[in-house]
C-alpha cells in the first residue's frame, strides 16, 4: 500500500469503485436470501401434505383400542405356606 496523499480523482475513483461492489455483493446476498425462503416454502408445502396425508390415514383407520389388564385380586391366593406363617406369628405373640 502506497502512504502518499491520493488526487481527489482518485479518491473518487476508489469511492465509486467501493460503492459498485457493495451494490452488486447486496444484489448477491438478496437473491440467496430470496433463493432460501423459496427452499423453505416447498419443503413446508411438503412436509405439510405428508402430515395432512397421515392424518386423513390415521381417521380412515382408526388404532385399535388397547385391553386394559385384569384387576389384581384383593385377597390372595392362601398357600400353606403363607397359612403355616400366619400361625407362626400368631404363636409368637401369646
Amino acid at each position: 500500500m502506497n502512504d502518499e496523499p491520493k488526487s481527489a480523482a482518485e479518491m473518487k475513483e476508489l469511492r465509486l469503485n467501493r460503492k459498485r461492489t457493495q451494490e452488486v455483493e447486496g444484489i448477491k446476498a438478496m437473491a440467496e436470501i430470496a433463493a432460501a425462503d423459496i427452499a423453505i416454502r416447498k419443503r413446508t408445502e411438503t412436509l405439510r401434505a405428508l402430515r395432512l396425508a397421515k392424518e386423513a390415514a390415521d381417521l380412515a383407520n382408526p388404532p385399535e383400542p388397547k385391553v386394559k389388564a385384569k384387576a389384581k385380586a384383593k385377597n390372595p391366593v392362601k398357600t400353606p405356606a403363607r397359612i403355616a406363617a400366619k400361625t407362626v406369628k400368631k404363636a409368637d405373640v401369646t
